[in-house]
């Protein structure tokens, strides 16, 4: 059956036929929440009973006919915010006996149910739609198609929305004042009441993409039609949700019809629901109906369900799930981040670059890591640091800083692809690229390149760069010994300093902690720097502090280990000190005083000291995670400690280890503090 205009004679009856049609469904449209606009809504209405214009073309989008105006740009104010929503159509030429315009240079479009085309046809469709590049080109296909079914209509439009879509705008607006686009949407209109379910609902959706007038006749036939069709309970779990993400467009997240979509949507146990229905049910919830713990039942449900089916997502259910766990904040959901992690090792090379930055950063967020990831990390990076988008590079830079994993040949990739590519970094990306080498303490075989490249950017782009972010990117530098000077004394200019001011709390004490270290950083291994001082209203007198800190506490087990080793190789606890805070800022686990003749002082005493010795016991937290290398931040204090005049003993966890015995534990104390003299036993 070909679903087709009505004959030219009955212009007039149908159109007052349509009008009393859509004021009887008034009040079923007032269910979806929307408050009527009398001076929009009510004009159409009445210049549709007008009847002075008899036979005249009418417009799509609100019937006016075409000696008037059509409404172009309308803005209308939701509950959810402000947003733009236009019908650029401007005096249709459609008659109500024709779906052609000026003749034959128009398609005729049949939205056929009677003889749905065959699935190679569709197939041979989709894949033709997929490769069309531009607008015009979906428009030339739609020119090839004569007869197509209602989903094929609306998967046309979705494609023009998915190349025009700019933001809360379309690149090109007058894409929908061309013929074929508005014999397709007028076809859709005319046989909104014949439409499948799937149809409708798809094409409901793609207005919305397109920013057609929420008031314009399809898009109110559309939506009354949806709501009959809700009313009869029957959509699948799949449409439910493409219902409810063009209301969420249309109205909000309070909408009265997206609240009766969740309710049939909870009626349905997820256990039943197939992949893809699983994935848009997360996908609704994610764009703002579950934000803030709604329906918190039914998401343990669908975690739940999603574990068993893992094995079988692709590449975007993967990356799909992972975004729609971390938009709802669904940190107790571990089981299920650990199942699409190990899913993302076999689908790493074939993530596309927004989803692999999607999958590090829910991993980031969820504080997660696999041994089998990082390894297929390894092996795929190398290969696209430098054709791949620069926010997935900075991604992964930052996923391997955040877990502290140093990855040699990550590292080397990302640094060797840098120096190349950083002129079309922002800002942020260059900071957050580099940063992970200081975090690390890793400085790749070209540092001289990259840091001279990042030193350039310094020059060229300094007022560019957030506060912050520059602080960040200066002490990241000084982490591995590349000294900022030349940028130093603008960060500790008045200027700056007040550009880090929060609004109404000032200045963080981490940040505090940063300017401080890039002081004495200043002071100990840049003799020569002759600009201004930092203040010492910005100085902070501890770098060890609670929560985010320059120091890492020291392990309480280990340090109870060496304690009862020192008091038995000393002969007593009064000859050593523990957490003893240096003049300048850091914090020493032990610290053991000799006289010039070697022998052991009292904690206490302070007069003839001639030798300090601190005794750094680091534990695994100070290295990296798979590797055996200090941490930048461990890396510097150690350093400063020796310009300081302590001779630094340092104590790591991976020796302890291997000690059965208190026996052994002092033996090795003794080797490790005293290497050339006898041990004295008390």
């Amino acid at each position: 059956m070909s679903l087709v205009a009505e004959a030219p004679g009955s212009a007039e009856s149908w159109t007052r036929a349509m009008a009393l049609k859509l004021i009887q469904r008034l009040k079923l449209l007032g269910q979806t929440g929307r408050q009527l606009h009398p001076p929009v809504g009510l004009s159409c209405f009445s210049r549709l009973l007008g009847g002075k214009s008899v036979g005249q073309p009418f417009c799509v989008a609100c019937l006016w006919r075409s000696g008037g105006r059509c409404c172009i740009q309308r803005k209308l104010q939701f509950d959810c915010g402000k947003m733009g929503l236009s019908t650029v159509v401007r005096d249709l030429p459609f008659t109500t006996g024709s779906v052609g315009l000026h003749r034959d240079s128009v398609p005729r479009f049949r939205l056929t149910q009677l003889h749905q085309p065959t699935d190679n046809e569709v197939q041979a469709f989709q894949e033709r739609l997929a490769s069309c590049s531009s607008s015009r080109q979906v428009l030339r296909l739609l020119h090839t198609v004569e007869i197509m079914s209602d989903t094929m209509a609306a998967a046309a439009l979705h494609r023009v929305a998915d190349l025009e879509q700019d933001g809360r705008s379309l690149k090109d607006p007058t894409v929908l004042e061309k013929d074929t686009i508005r014999a397709l949407c007028f076809q859709l209109e005319q046989d909104s009441g014949r439409l499948t379910a799937a149809g409708l609902i798809s094409a409901l959706l793609a207005c919305t993409r397109l920013y057609l007038d929420p008031w314009s006749t399809l898009m109110v036939r559309l939506v009354s039609e949806s709501q009959e069709r809700l009313d009869r309970g029957q959509m699948s779990v799949g449409q439910l949700c493409t219902l409810g993400q063009a209301m969420l467009v249309l109205e909000g997240p309070g909408c009265g019809m997206l609240e009766q979509v969740m309710e049939q949507i909870q009626k349905q146990e997820p256990v039943q629901w197939v992949l893809a229905d699983l994935i848009a049910v997360y996908r609704l919830l994610q764009d703002g109906v579950g934000v803030g713990g709604q329906y918190q039942g039914l998401l343990n449900a669908m975690h739940t369900h999603a574990v068993s089916v893992t094995s079988r997502m692709d590449p975007t259910a993967v990356s799909g799930l992972f975004g729609a766990l971390v938009k709802l904040n669904q940190n107790q959901a571990m089981p299920l981040v650990i199942s699409l992690c190990k899913q993302a090792v076999r689908h790493v090379p074939h993530f596309s670059d927004e989803e692999l930055t999607v999958v590090l950063g829910a991993l980031m967020h969820f504080g997660h890591s696999d041994h089998y990831f990082v390894g297929v990390l390894e092996r795929h990076v190398p290969t696209m640091t430098f054709t791949s988008h620069p926010e997935t590079v900075t991604k992964v830079m930052q996923y391997f800083g955040r877990r502290n994993i140093l990855s040699l040949p990550v590292f080397d990739a990302v640094a060797e692809s840098f120096v190349y590519r950083a002129d079309e970094y922002t800002t942020s990306q260059v900071a957050r690229q580099i940063m992970p080498f200081g975090k690390l303490g890793y400085l790749p075989p070209n540092a001289g390149e990259v840091f001279r490249k990042v030193e350039a950017i310094l020059h060229t782009r300094f007022s560019h760069f957030r506060p912050r972010t520059l602080l960040n990117l200066l002490h990241s530098c000084i982490l591995v010994e590349r000294f900022p000077v030349n940028f130093v004394s603008k960060v500790f200019s008045s200027f700056f300093l007040q550009q880090l001011q929060e609004q109404g709390v000032g200045i963080d004490r981490l940040t505090l902690a940063q300017l401080t270290q890039l002081y004495v950083t200043m002071k100990l291994e840049c003799p020569f720097y002759e600009g201004p001082k930092l203040l010492s209203s910005y100085r902070v007198k501890s770098f060890l502090m609670p929560g985010r800190s320059l120091e890492t506490p020291v392990d309480r087990h280990l340090y109870n280990y060496v304690k009862n080793g020192l008091v038995q190789l000393l002969g007593g606890r009064s000859y050593f000190a523990s957490k003893v805070l240096t003049p300048y800022c850091y914090t020493l686990d032990v610290e053991i005083k000799l006289n010039e003749e070697g022998f052991v002082l009292s904690a206490g005493h302070n007069d003839d000291v001639y030798k300090r010795i601190a005794l750094c016991i680091d534990g695994q937290k100070r290295f990296t995670t798979n590797k055996r290398q200090l941490l930048g931040k461990e890396a510097i204090k150690q350093r400063h400690l020796r310009l300081l005049g302590y001779e630094v003993v340092q104590i790591p966890y991976y020796e302890l280890e291997k000690l059965p015995n208190k026996t052994q534990v002092v033996e090795y104390l003794h080797q490790k503090i005293f290497p050339h003299s006898y041990r004295l036993s008390w």
